[in-house]
Formats: structure tokens, sequence, C-alpha cells
């Protein structure tokens, strides 16, 4: 039986890495990331794991020396957040079409300007297509365990892609937490050693990262696109021998008390288990509501959306980053794209909240549920709308 114990997340996840028998990891810390990037050089320093740690000047050369490291066959470790996951994105979409199985925290923090260094989704939104591998943690304990599950996808054969975790900033990285941590044995069974398919060497030279001409870069995107794609079938493999090891179940999308509801609330990160106490009081008000969270962003589980929300009427997404000029928020944008074949498709109202670290409490989950009910009575379902907005 594992030992339940109080830890700060950020440092629970340095610690879930330093398990993993990481060769290279080079992280340049930024708030509210820091403490995986000192906490990580805490457990190298410390000789609890044999890892090269690089002191970087940079989010950019960070991501660039992993490049590196991951191209002569070791497995590598990064982690950011806000404008450090900015200035590393030119580089991102290099990683995922070199195939590099790079593994990644991101920190969620607001991006400039104005500065701000509280909890939203607009860092990673940006980056949503980029060629990586993306999923949500609600919880301390589930950003231990995708943090090393992580590795065992990324560096799956079939998938050979870059992965990236995001964790609230604030909101979870500086929260204590009771968690429960693997047994390393098990881990170690769990995260076999890396078998690249090629590498880096100077004794038989390779070409990674070629120039493309257009003769050949169109069908490269698109092989990109379908490895992406179907990498959700090692994901749902890895996230099977998880529960089966450790006890732990994972789903691309999951759901509270949403068999029998006729509205349903959208979550992504850590407000879906202050939604899910919304769900509860209002289900003692006799309104038929229930809760989807996504944990799988990036490649979209787009069969499992649509069944768990075939019998919906109304959808009540909630976005925490924003696509100026567009269709509200990104993940709005990603439902309505799913849904659109359907004939018998609910209702769907955007909320975009929590920006730059507004709290978003019980009662706002329960004033949008009601609200958004109210306007669809009205046939006044918005597209989106700015909830909390101060006048």
């Amino acid at each position: 039986m594992a030992k339940r114990v109080g830890m700060e997340v950020a440092i629970a996840v340095a610690e879930a890495v330093g398990m993993c028998n990481v060769d290279v990891a080079a992280v340049y810390p930024i708030t509210p990331q820091s403490h995986i990037a000192e906490h990580l050089s805490d457990i190298v320093a410390d000789g609890r794991t044999d890892t090269e740690y690089v002191t970087v000047e940079s989010e950019h050369s960070a991501i660039s020396v992993v490049i590196g490291a991951s191209g002569t066959g070791a497995r590598t470790y990064t982690a950011t957040s806000s404008q450090g996951l900015m200035l590393m994105h030119e580089i991102l979409p290099i990683v995922s079409a070199m195939r590099l199985p790079i593994c990644m925290a991101v920190a969620n923090r607001a991006v400039s300007g104005p500065l701000n260094i509280l909890n939203d989704h607009s860092d990673i939104m940006p980056q949503r297509d980029a060629g990586w591998i993306v999923m949500f943690t609600e919880n301390g304990q589930e950003a231990i365990d995708l943090s090393i599950q992580s590795f065992k996808i990324a560096e799956d054969p079939e998938v050979m892609l870059p992965v990236a975790v995001n964790i609230d900033g604030f909101q979870l990285t500086h929260m204590v937490e009771p968690v429960e941590f693997p047994d390393q044995k098990a881990v170690s069974r769990f995260i076999p050693a890396r078998k690249p398919y090629a590498m880096l060497h100077p004794d038989t030279p390779v070409t990674m990262g070629a120039f493309a001409m257009s003769d050949i870069y169109h069908e490269m995107m698109m092989v990109k696109d379908e490895v992406l794609k179907n990498s959700k079938k090692t994901i749902l493999k890895v996230w099977d021998e998880w529960a089966k090891t450790f006890g732990r179940r994972y789903k691309p999308v999951e759901t509270y008390r949403a068999d029998d509801a006729e509205v349903l609330l959208v979550t992504m990160g850590s407000m879906g288990e202050t939604a899910e106490v919304a769900i509860d009081e209002l289900r003692k008000k006799k309104v038929s509501v229930g809760l989807v969270k996504i944990r799988l962003w990036r490649p979209f589980p787009f069969d499992e959306f649509r069944h768990v929300v075939r019998k919906a009427k109304l959808l009540i997404v909630t976005d925490r980053a924003v696509s100026f000029g567009g269709p509200g928020g990104p993940v709005h944008a990603e439902i309505k794209a799913a849904l659109y074949h359907d004939k018998h498709r609910p209702a769907v109202h955007d909320y975009i909240i929590g920006l730059g670290g507004r709290d978003v409490r019980v009662s706002d989950f329960v004033t949008m549920v009601e609200r958004a009910i109210k306007d669809r009575r009205k046939s006044a379902v918005k597209d989106y709308e700015f909830y909390g907005v101060r006048e």
C-alpha cells in the first residue's frame, strides 16, 4: 500500500520525474514553474538520479538542449510556463516533426500583456497546433501520474512524439495536497529503457531535421497529423496498464453525474473539482446537470466526447483563454467543430472564466448553469461571454 504524504504539487512533479531515469534535463526557472526546476536540480545534486542537469540562459535554450540530447537517444525532460513557453514556440513544431519524445511540464500561467503571473490557459492554447500530445491535470495526484506516464507514451515506437503535461499555475503548482508516490521498482518496470529509432552519433552519421521542398513537405505534414491522431491508441493502452498496475484509471474524457443529465458543464484542468461541488448543489435543486472533464486535449478525443454528450440538450463550455476576434474560447471552437455534423447536437454556450487568476467559486459555476438554462428557455443563448466582468 502506497503511503500518502502532504507535498506541494510542483515539488511532487519533480520527485515523480526523478523516478523516471531521465538522462538529460534542461529547465529554465519561471514563475510558477520554478519549484519544478529548483527541486529537480536538488534531486540531481543529491545524487538521487543519474541525470545531466544543464543550466541554460533561457527557455529557448532549454528546449534546444533537450532536442540535441533526445536526438542522441537520451531520455529528456523540461518544464516551463507562460512567456517561457512562448519563447519556445518556434522550436516546438520542430520537436514533433523530428519525432523526438521529449516530455515537458507546463505550469499554466497568463500570457503578457499586461504582465500577470497567475493562472489561465493562454500559454498552452497558442501551441495547440505544434504537433505535441497535450494532457491536462486536475489535481496533484494526476500531475504525478501523468508526468510518469508521459515518458512511456512519448517513447513508444508507435508514437515517438513529445508530450506536454499541463498543471495549472499556483492553483495546483503551489498547493500542498495529499499524494501517493508509486514504488520506484514498479516505476522502473513500467518505463523500460528508451530504444530510439535513430541516434545522432559520429560513428554512424544520420540526418535529422533536413530541408524539405514542396514536393515532400505537404505529405510530411499529413503524416505528422496521422501520427498524432494514432497516438491515442497508445495513450489508452498506457492508461489501461497504469490502472492495472497502480489502481488509478484515466480516460480522455471523464464525467461526473452526467449519464442522465440534460445540461452538461465542460471544464479542463484544476477547476473540475470545484465544478463537481456546484453540480452537487444544483442536483439538490433538482437541476438535471452533470460535468464533462476533458483530460486529453491533443489528439482531441472526438469519439469519446460525442458519446458522453449524446443525450444532452445544452453544453456549457468554460474556457480559460480567448481566441481574440474569433469564436470566443478555443475549447468552445473545438467542441462546436466536433459536433457540427451531428443532427441532434445540443446548444452550446461558452463562458470565458478565470483569466489572469480570477477566482471562480462554486457559486459562480452554479450561476453560470442557471443563467445558461434561463437564456436557453428564452432562446437567447449566446455564442460566448466573459463571465464575471467587473462593472
